[in-house]
């Protein structure tokens, strides 16, 4: 693999694009001034969509791939179930360590208050859950931009694809739950730096140990914080907030969206 300065450059470069893609996705998701009720709801269901779909479709099999291509298909199967429900459990303690003013499981004295708490958290989780899946797939890409421009441009162009919608899951709550367009934009726009973060921190410290079993464990488990995340933050808050049935399109047009992006680079 090369360490040519000008091809890490380039490398680098071809991920920062990509990461920054969710700040696009921030944008669309602040851009209606006053959203209304079925509008934050069908958003909110989208987002579980994109997430729900990306974690069972693609980083939960590229977790399978990775194990059982290193540890035979049952050691490797057990690997990648377990750490799928290992990253459930540690994203379920973080929950119930989240202080009860703004834990939405807890009493509340409005139900606006209420409303504001759970967008609240449901933004800034998704943020941190979309952050954790996004180091490891900076990482990635960055490994692809050093092995050619042939492979890494469908990469980065179906990751930008994907961080577009991801951008809208992290801005939207957010959007709703202080008022502030430029707060939501900016978290959005930030939890897409883990990619480039992700790139920096594995060429200069983990090129030499990390390795397919590594990365298969890391993905497995960073589908199981996104689809906890999806059943306990996102589509309880989405049918809340409006329709229910908005929220089911939704979430069905989220996973549609993903869908396509995937087709697009078979």
């Amino acid at each position: 693999m090369t360490t040519d300065p000008q091809q890490v450059l380039f490398a680098f470069t071809l991920t920062l694009i990509a990461g920054l893609a969710t700040g696009i996705g921030g944008y669309i998701g602040i851009m209606r001034q006053h959203p209304g009720r079925n509008f934050l709801a069908g958003a909110l269901g989208f987002s579980a969509g994109v997430m729900l779909f990306v974690s069972f479709g693609e980083i939960l099999p590229q977790g399978l791939d990775d194990l059982t291509g290193q540890w035979g298909e049952r050691g490797g199967t057990w690997a990648a179930y377990g750490a799928f429900f290992l990253g459930i459990a540690v994203i379920a303690v973080i929950d119930r360590l989240v202080p009860e003013s703004i834990n939405p499981h807890e009493p509340s004295t409005t139900e606006g208050a209420e409303r504001q708490a759970r967008m609240a958290k449901a933004g800034i989780m998704t943020a941190i859950a979309l952050a954790i899946h996004n180091f490891p797939e900076g990482f990635a890409t960055f490994v692809s931009g050093l092995t050619s421009l042939s492979v890494a441009l469908p990469i980065v162009v179906a990751i930008a694809i994907h961080n577009i919608p991801e951008g809208i899951a992290v801005a939207v709550p957010i959007r709703e739950a202080t008022g502030s367009r430029k707060k939501a934009f900016w978290i959005a726009t930030l939890s897409g730096f883990a990619e480039p973060a992700g790139a920096l921190i594995g060429f200069l410290l983990l090129m030499p140990f990390m390795g397919p079993a590594t990365l298969g464990l890391t993905f497995a488990a960073v589908a199981g914080v996104m689809v906890f995340i999806c059943l306990d933050e996102l589509l309880p808050t989405a049918v809340k907030s409006g329709s229910h049935h908005t929220a089911i399109y939704g979430l069905i047009g989220g996973m549609a969206l993903m869908a396509v992006s995937l087709l697009l680079f078979i």
